[in-house]
């Protein structure tokens, strides 16, 4: 029983760890890239970047399928690499989580960016920083707010990722098997006690991690 109930757990915070890790250099990379700036084209990458937001779980995952499946250029490319599909392993999980995830990074990072005065950043341009030194030591701590907020909402989001991860990772127990397909599995056979056990895991750590944004925002 514990074992069962802590697996789903322990890889989903792993999931989404590591999804979080992804699209935090993402989100900081691309929301640095289209702040402030105007190019063309921009408005189509852009809605690109936040079509996941608004499509339903199950087009992400069959895009994924169509994308990183066995029958796709891609797909074959990663076989060949790696020996294995990706389908249906930890790294589908992670990839699902991310695609998910990255809008909320990406929305945070850029407005927390584009609340900048420029006229710091360049005032260090004056002062001889070059971008790479702007960026780590001025743009980012100056935006710490928006990315952490941005950090903590997008991992939430990974965390409670169902429908793409279900139809591209599946529900392998101790290998693809998140909270959120647990819990669906533990209703669909009948088991309420582990069900109301990880849903109440779930609202914990939920509730934790939106607490922590509004704190990040300065309210209680």
């Amino acid at each position: 029983m514990a074992t069962n109930f802590w697996a789903p757990i322990k890889l989903s915070l792993e999931v989404a760890t590591f999804s979080g890790i992804i699209v935090l250099i993402l989100g900081l990379l691309f929301g640095k890239m289209m702040s402030n700036k105007n190019f063309k084209g921009k408005t189509f990458l852009e809605t690109t970047f936040l079509l996941p937001l608004v499509l339903p779980p199950s087009v992400v995952g069959f895009l994924l399928i169509v994308i990183f499946g066995r029958n796709s250029p891609v797909g074959q490319l990663i076989e060949t690499l790696f020996k294995q599909p990706i389908m249906f392993t930890w790294w589908a999980a992670v990839l699902a989580s991310t695609v998910v995830a990255f809008p909320l990074m990406y929305q945070s990072a850029k407005a927390g960016f584009e609340s900048i005065d420029y006229d710091i950043e360049n005032a260090a341009r004056v002062d001889g920083a070059n971008e790479i030194k702007l960026f780590a030591f001025i743009t980012i701590p100056l935006a710490h707010r928006a990315i952490i907020s941005g950090a903590i909402l997008s991992f939430a989001r990974g965390l409670g990722e169902f429908g793409a991860t279900l139809m591209f990772a599946g529900n392998i127990p101790g290998k693809t098997q998140t909270i959120p397909t647990a819990i669906y599995i533990a209703i669909d056979s009948g088991n309420m006690q582990l069900a109301w056990m990880w849903v109440v895991s779930m609202v914990g750590i939920s509730f934790l991690m939106l607490l922590a944004v509004h704190l990040m925002k300065g309210t209680s």
